[in-house]
């Protein structure tokens, strides 16, 4: 059998051809990725010569003669053909593993409107600063400046979540740097926009006695009695089971929460999963009546993801809040959706004739009443499922008042039994 003869330069690489050449004074290969013949192989070798002279010369463009080499990152050099729709895909899909379905939702969202700002066609080598600039004016004005010039104009973002959109894409531009598509992250040098932080809005005690007044059905009474005297998140709410309640110990433990996208997941952060809510006697109250409409209801077998990509636990669950009860139209689900309980607030509020607030204001409304009466911050932040009192310290700030009084009273009831006995120095009379 004759011996197979290659050009300099070629070699057989699992059955396919590859050339191998110096550049920048580093021996490299390239796959061809085509079969090993006699005609491939003299087409190799013609290649080959042509990279080398091209060296020689100085205007070798490897991005251009190998778009897709691995070879491209070893020389600092960005792959000229990635897009902004194949950048945010293979980002998103990379992401995935390491975040929630809700999450997932969110960051599909951004990446859409972005895409659409930035254009998905073009390459991310071509994308400015002042390409960041104009898109995240146009969040904020509320205009839409596609590629193809139709502008569109809706209602503009708030401060808050044009900042989110640039951090998500700061983040993705970022993964181009890290993995070398490009040199320079365009979105770095733009700052995130000022905003005023808005202060909780607590109900009132009087609003809060309308509130509840206003909502027609009991359970509703006692959803909402329980959202404000525990500070519950509304997901967590709606996942609620009898199994987490223990009334004798005047206990709650909090083991899931409902997505936007109506699934089971563990509660929001580390911190809030497992959590042990001590009720204080109105939550307990609120329990007990509810417990007449719905503890003896139908177990259910709950799959509940974690935060292991793709790993799931299952629960018993029955529903403490159950929308099937007051239900005419019969399809209701099982438990309530954070979608739910919030028109029950808007319409309760309205009945109320209360001013205007987002249902999430239950949870502020728990967490200044407690400040407020001088209850310890560690406590409020275990509660509420805050890793530590930082957070409270930060967004509750003002309805810690100067309550000193209160507090050595407190010190004096508990403490003045351990103190010792002082004499009283004799006063000296002469």
């Amino acid at each position: 059998m004759d011996k197979v003869t290659y050009p300099t330069g070629v070699e057989n690489h699992g059955g396919t051809l590859r050339i191998w050449f110096s550049y920048k004074g580093k021996r490299v290969r390239e796959s061809l990725g085509v079969p090993d013949t006699i005609k491939n192989r003299k087409i190799a070798g013609e290649l080959r010569t042509a990279v080398c002279f091209s060296i020689k010369m100085g205007n070798f463009d490897y991005a251009e003669r190998f778009p897709d080499s691995p070879n491209l990152r070893t020389f600092g050099i960005a792959p000229q053909d990635v897009t902004v729709a194949d950048l945010t895909e293979k980002w998103l899909s990379l992401k995935e593993m390491e975040i929630a379905s809700s999450t997932l939702g969110r960051y599909e969202s951004v990446l859409k409107q972005m895409v659409a700002r930035l254009g998905g066609h073009r390459l991310v080598a071509d994308i400015t600063q002042e390409d960041v600039l104009v898109a995240r004016k146009d969040l904020m004005t509320g205009y839409h400046s596609p590629a193809d010039g139709k502008k569109t104009i809706a209602k503009g973002r708030r401060v808050s979540t044009v900042n989110y959109y640039m951090v998500i894409m700061s983040g993705v531009f970022k993964f181009a740097v890290d993995n070398g598509y490009i040199e320079k992250n365009p979105f770095s040098s733009v700052p995130l926009l000022k905003r005023s932080r808005q202060p909780p809005d607590p109900l009132t005690k009087d609003e809060f006695i309308r509130l509840i007044d206003a909502c027609f059905q009991r359970q509703h009474k006692n959803l909402w009695a329980l959202a404000v005297y525990t500070g519950m998140r509304h997901g967590e709410l709606c996942g609620l089971a009898w199994e987490d309640i223990d009334l004798k110990k005047g206990t709650l433990m909090v083991r899931r929460n409902r997505t936007k996208l109506n699934e089971f997941t563990l509660p929001k952060t580390l911190a809030s999963t497992d959590r042990v809510i001590h009720l204080i006697q109105p939550a307990i109250d609120a329990l007990k009546d509810q417990a007449e409409l719905t503890r003896l209801g139908k177990q259910h077998q709950i799959k509940v993801m974690t935060r292991e990509y793709g790993h799931s636990i299952t629960q018993p669950c029955t529903f403490v809040f159950n929308p099937k009860l007051n239900d005419k139209t019969h399809r209701a689900g099982d438990c309530f959706s954070v979608n739910s309980i919030s028109n029950v607030w808007d319409a309760a509020m309205r009945r109320a004739g209360i001013r205007h607030r987002k249902a999430y204001q239950s949870r502020h409304t728990y967490a200044c009443w407690s400040l407020s009466v001088g209850a310890n911050p560690s406590f409020i932040a275990a509660q509420m499922g805050h890793a530590d009192a930082q957070m409270v310290f930060q967004v509750y700030g003002a309805w810690m008042p100067d309550n000193n009084a209160l507090q050595v009273e407190i010190l004096n009831k508990q403490l003045s039994d351990y103190a010792p006995h002082m004499p009283h120095t004799a006063v000296m009379t002469g």
